[in-house]
């Protein structure tokens, strides 16, 4: 059975600002983007979210589907809004952002698709560590794990949840549980842990859980630990336009390089530095890509060349 990926994570609108004007109107959200990117590319790919029955959300289903990415997992609310982002780039093409979002109380009642093993599940961000989502989103990282999927969680834990760190760090060790890679930003690995250095962090607060972690740093070097390798990437530093879209487009380039190189679930911890050295490669590849454009995800022209590619 071929395999498939799904994304379970926000779905927003973000709206960005550059020198003070609205420059531009994409749909966006951490996992999402990464799975825009993901169906341009070919994949079999399918997102577990939540809109507003309005005129937003309906641009955002149509969104999906011009992607390729499956939209029959959405949950849609007809009593209120979906959510907006304002996102202000500064002059490193850096964004801050402002939220407004109008949910009901009742979240996420939809469905769930079938997962199969070696399946892959992206989590990430706030979204997933919610105490209004929490109970759903459990119940399906339990089914995904039962079912023998590969999960990769992006901590994704901006400075604005800060104060909830304590609140929420029993839920986040849960899911590093559920994970079999997990990738954070050295701002991510500060706000969760108070201490941005890679090693510290997975030998106290990752390893017992989730055995393989990468940690990217804005334009600096990524980190790969695992049980037995301790390598880092270079990163090439290039003009950029807006880096909204970057540490999403990285995920979804290592989950393409898993499914481009068939990488399964119980080989991960005797996987060859030759073979994340390619996985890798097709993060910052995509990274890099996302980087030259306000979208928030990787071009239909990039990613048609980038499938014919051979590397």
């Amino acid at each position: 059975m071929a395999r498939k990926i799904i994304g379970i994570g926000e779905t927003i609108m973000d709206i960005i600002f550059k020198d003070g004007q609205p420059t531009a109107a994409v749909p966006g959200g951490s996992v999402f983007n990464g799975m825009v990117s993901l169906g341009r590319l070919g994949e079999d790919v399918t997102m577990i979210t939540e809109i507003g029955n309005d005129r937003v959300g309906r641009i955002i289903l149509d969104f999906m589907t011009e992607n390729g990415v499956n939209n029959h997992h959405v949950a849609t609310y007809d009593n209120s809004k979906s959510a907006i982002s304002l996102a202000w780039l500064n002059e490193r093409n850096d964004a801050e952002y402002m939220f407004y979002k109008d949910y009901p109380a009742a979240r996420l009642e939809v469905q769930f698709p079938e997962v199969h093993a070696d399946d892959i599940v992206m989590m990430g961000s706030y979204f997933v560590l919610n105490p209004v989502l929490r109970p759903r989103v459990k119940e399906f990282l339990q089914y995904a794990r039962s079912q023998g999927a590969l999960i990769y969680y992006d901590l994704n834990f901006r400075s604005s949840h800060r104060h909830e760190r304590i609140k929420i760090y029993a839920d986040m060790l849960e899911n590093l549980e559920f994970a079999d890679i997990v990738r954070g930003s050295t701002e991510d690995l500060e706000n969760l842990f108070e201490n941005n250095n890679p090693q510290d962090i997975y030998q106290r607060e990752i390893s017992f859980y989730c055995k393989q972690m990468l940690c990217t740093d804005a334009d600096g070097d990524i980190q790969l630990i695992t049980p037995g390798i301790r390598k880092s990437y270079q990163v090439e530093r290039i003009p950029t336009v807006s880096t909204i879209g970057a540490g999403d487009n990285f995920n979804a380039g290592i989950v393409y390089g898993l499914m481009r190189y068939d990488v399964r679930r119980d080989q991960l911890t005797s996987l060859p530095v030759s073979t994340w050295d390619a996985i890798i490669r097709c993060g910052t590849d995509l990274a890099a890509q996302v980087c030259q454009t306000f979208d928030n995800s990787i071009s239909r022209e990039f990613a048609t060349s980038y499938r014919k590619s051979d590397f």
